[in-house]
């Protein structure tokens, strides 16, 4: 192509010249030129191959790398294997059928106790309990204060893979006086009491393997109270009576991380003093009391963050079948959740409840009490309450709690003058607003030593009386336990209590005036108690029991002091 323009351009430039050279001549004068010139024509050439699709592959150049012939000196050594050897844990200790206590204290105070049971049985459990305490020692100068106790407990059940069905029965015959009278003289018959208490309970509990199955527990309660009859026979009606029955039943669900649960149930309790719409004197008639409470309490609890979170959302509807039938309901919530592993589990909650009221619960409070009492059921209406809880190492635990209760109808035990000498208790009912502020922290090093310490500090704020009659301001409970090598066994439990006020009906020492109301202060109660046992062998040991150190005669109830220090040994035997 280089060559082809240049023969081309050559002619076109002498043709250029000549026609300038033209025009300009052509002004002047005419000049004819003749130009000759030879052209080459480069000749055609025609392959003579198609074409055609040249493949070509280009070799890479293989690098070839030398063996290379690394030899390293290696030894084996064979360790030696010690042969394995199967450690046997020692054989389970030896359980004996009996279990014997015999004792007497220093205040002329006998024990006697019999523990009878099975041994180790994967289906079967029975066994019975039988004890008697007396004491003959006397208080100074007040009236004889003698007492004894005596119980009988029978029971029995089987446990199969889906259910288990136990029973129990028991007979409880206590005696005591009346002995809150500043009289050594008086007679004793006079004053004296006796509780008969008889019942039982059957109670029958499905658990079924399966998480997702339906659970329930039924069990039925009948018991029997009773006052000693009147010296006088034909008033051997006027006296308490009372009869116990209660259906309690209780079913969970669990679907999923729900859990639903619902409890059912009935209890009646017929309390009878004498004759209804009958009078032996003025001041002293009949009481018949037939009351029914039926309560339904349906929940759902439910689970996150891996079980860390736990809430509680439920409600109690009762009834309350008396004289006159009311419908209450009551809140029933809790949430918690778990921090760093439950070191700490933070919690708050609200509920409420109605206790249904017996002589036998009430005197289990105080057994100086009447036997013509009116009762009502207490009415919590809500308890709302709030705390943290949990570990601060595997030895160490704590709880610390807040809770501010509104309740109606509370029992209250006030010294009686009308029916008797004020040696007596009767009971006035009350609404007040409780707070309470709890504390507790527990150790324990396995099963050598144990320590627990609770303490708590209430308030209270009553619509109708100037104090919570006998019930304290604060308390302060402290119990453990020491074990050396299993030959040596030491128990301490400490109660202290104080801010306790009396109604009393006249002024005197350490009485105030309040509202129209005589308050007297009780003392502060130390009550230490220090138990020691010493075992011989597996089958025989000695016990020393030294009770109240302080040698306090401190008035749990207003004018009705204990006993002083007291010192019990005895031996134990299993057989």
């Amino acid at each position: 192509m280089r060559k082809k323009n240049r023969l081309f351009a050559l002619p076109l430039l002498s043709f250029l010249v000549l026609t300038q050279v033209l025009v300009a001549q052509t002004q002047e004068e005419e000049i004819i030129i003749k130009y000759i010139n030879q052209r080459y024509v480069e000749p055609a050439q025609r392959p003579d191959k198609n074409p055609s699709v040249i493949d070509t592959v280009l070799t890479n150049n293989l690098t070839n790398y030398p063996l290379l012939v690394l030899q390293q000196k290696t030894s084996i050594q064979l360790e030696k294997i010690e042969p394995a050897t199967v450690k046997m844990e020692p054989k389970l200790p030896q359980l004996y059928h009996s279990y014997a206590k015999i004792g007497v204290g220093s205040t002329l105070m006998p024990l006697g106790e019999i523990y009878f049971d099975g041994t180790r049985s994967r289906k079967y459990i029975y066994g019975a309990h039988l004890k008697h305490l007396s004491s003959y020692g006397k208080i100074s100068g007040y009236a004889p204060a003698q007492f004894d106790r005596n119980s009988l407990n029978i029971f029995g059940g089987i446990n199969e893979r889906k259910y288990s069905l136990i029973g129990d029965l028991h007979y409880n015959n206590n005696g005591f006086h009346y002995y809150g009278i500043q009289n050594e003289l008086l007679n004793r018959d006079s004053i004296a009491q006796r509780f008969s208490d008889a019942g039982g309970t059957v109670t029958f509990d499905s658990h079924a393997k399966d998480s997702a199955s339906f659970n329930y527990k039924i069990g039925l309660t009948y018991n029997n109270f009773q006052s000693m009859k009147p010296l006088v026979d034909s008033l051997a009606l006027w006296r308490a009576q009372e009869n116990y029955v209660a259906l309690n039943t209780t079913a969970n669900y669990k679907f999923g991380k729900e859990i639903f649960s619902t409890d059912l149930n009935v209890r009646y309790n017929g309390y009878k003093y004498g004759i209804a719409d009958t009078s032996i004197s003025l001041i002293d008639t009949g009481i018949v009391r037939n009351n029914t409470v039926i309560n339904l309490a349906p929940s759902i609890t439910t689970f996150a963050k891996n079980n860390r979170f736990k809430a509680k959302i439920g409600l109690d509807l009762t009834v309350d079948v008396n004289q006159v039938s009311k419908v209450y309901i009551y809140p029933n919530a809790e949430v918690k959740y778990s921090l760093f592993n439950d070191m700490f589990i933070p919690y708050l909650g609200v509920k409420g409840g109605m206790k249904q009221n017996t002589y036998k619960s009430l005197t289990a409070q105080n057994e100086f009490l009447l036997t013509n009492v009116v009762m009502r059921n207490e009415n919590k209406v809500a308890d709302v309450y709030f705390g943290i809880k949990g570990t601060l190492s595997k030895r160490i635990s704590f709880n610390a709690s807040a809770s501010f209760a509104y309740v109606k109808d509370k029992a209250l035990f006030v010294t009686d003058t009308l029916y008797s000498l004020g040696n007596k208790f009767n009971i006035i009912y009350d609404t007040l607003s409780i707070t309470t502020i709890e504390g507790s922290i527990s150790y324990q090093l396995v099963e050598k030593l144990k320590i627990d310490a609770i303490g708590r500090y209430y308030s209270y704020a009553l619509n109708n009386n100037s104090y919570a009659w006998n019930l304290p301001q604060f308390q302060i409970i402290t119990r453990g336990s020491y074990n050396l090598y299993d030959k040596f066994l030491v128990n301490l439990d400490v109660n202290l209590e104080g801010g306790r006020k009396a109604l009393v009906y006249k002024a005197g020492e350490d009485v105030t005036l309040e509202d129209n109301q005589f308050a007297k202060t009780l003392g502060f109660i130390t009550d230490i108690n220090l138990g020691l046992e010493y075992r011989y062998n597996s089958r025989v040991s000695a016990f020393l029991q030294c009770n109240n150190l302080a040698g306090q005669r401190y008035k749990r109830w207003y004018n009705t002091p204990v006993q002083g220090f007291q010192v019990m040994g005895g031996v134990t035997f299993r057989f």
